[in-house]
């Protein structure tokens, strides 16, 4: 006999917005503790240091999860010029100083230009990527350095908000990326074009996917509107289909929606001709993800359970 889960079985996204000094795992925890959720899971992890824009995935939104994830992310951040740390950001060991000050903003700039748009980066060795079943931050605690492969990614737009010059130079920017690009190393690939450390004193995930900064929700406000009642926070979630604006939405008749719903590729007149569209039945009630197939039908990929 299966086991029942504890807590209730909601369904839904919450968009969170991670406090510093936890990480995105923990984060999840005391928000799920605060909604009595059954199952849960966020949508890529933050480092403990970063705050900001952390959906988390409640009940049937986990089977979206992966579209959050390979969603591009917003940033904005700190760097430090002129000083280098072991992680790449403060919470690290400082490595090394060099004087900045004959830096100036043109040169900041001009910089970030070589920096901007499809470019590889080698993952940092203080990260969650895994060698042979260990976290790569693991293995760098203890002094192992495992050699990483360069990836493409993609910096859509990098811009100069305040540059402070000075023998430790401070600037602040503004970053749109691919998933998978890391702010640390970005700001360490910044600072070896001007011929000098760099590492990242300040980083905010503004936006992820479809969701931004203004509609994110703190742990102090949901722990506010708990008040011993776990239902009050439910005013928190959002659809899971608002993690999905990026696919064209379509409409089934009834009858298609129960063949769907079994499985079965259904035809859908005057759809999209190809690629992963939002289903819904003619109530307008979300069913789930599809896949457009050359003959006009639409198969189901990843199906909702509706009550």
């Amino acid at each position: 006999m299966a086991r029942r889960r504890r807590g209730r079985a909601i369904s839904g996204i919450l968009v969170l917005d991670k406090p510093r000094g936890l990480s995105s795992n923990a984060a999840l925890q005391r928000v799920k503790r605060l909604l009595d959720a059954q199952k849960a899971g966020h949508t890529g992890s933050l480092d403990p240091m970063a705050t900001g824009v952390l959906p988390l995935c409640f009940g049937e939104a986990t089977k979206v999860s992966q579209y959050l994830l390979d969603a591009d992310k917003g940033y904005s951040s700190t760097l430090i010029l002129g000083v280098a740390t072991d992680t790449g950001d403060a919470e690290g060991e400082i490595k090394s100083r060099a004087d900045a000050s004959t830096v100036s903003e043109a040169d900041v700039l001009a910089a970030m230009a070589t920096l901007t748009g499809d470019i590889e980066q080698i993952p940092p060795m203080y990260s969650a990527l895994k060698h042979q079943g260990k976290p790569l931050y693991a293995l760098a605690r203890q002094g192992v350095e495992i050699k990483r492969t360069a990836r493409k990614i993609s910096i859509l737009q990098f811009e100069l908000l305040k540059f402070i010059p000075g023998q430790y130079a401070e600037i602040e920017v503004d970053v749109r990326c691919s998933k998978g690009t890391y702010i640390r190393v970005l700001a360490e690939d910044l600072g070896a074009q001007l011929g000098l450390p760099c590492h990242v004193s300040r980083l905010r995930r503004t936006i992820s996917g479809p969701f931004a900064l203004s509609e994110a929700v703190s742990i102090e406000q949901l722990e506010a509107a708990h008040s011993g009642e776990s239902q009050a926070l439910d005013q928190f979630l959002v659809p899971i289909e608002s993690a999905l604006a990026q696919f064209p939405p379509i409409f089934l008749s009834e009858s298609a929606s129960f063949y769907l719903q079994q499985g079965q590729p259904v035809l859908v007149p005057n759809g999209p001709r190809s690629g992963m569209v939002r289903i819904a039945d003619q109530t307008g009630a979300f069913l789930g993800i599809g896949e457009m197939l050359d003959d006009g039908r639409v198969a189901p990929r990843r199906l909702i359970a509706t009550a």
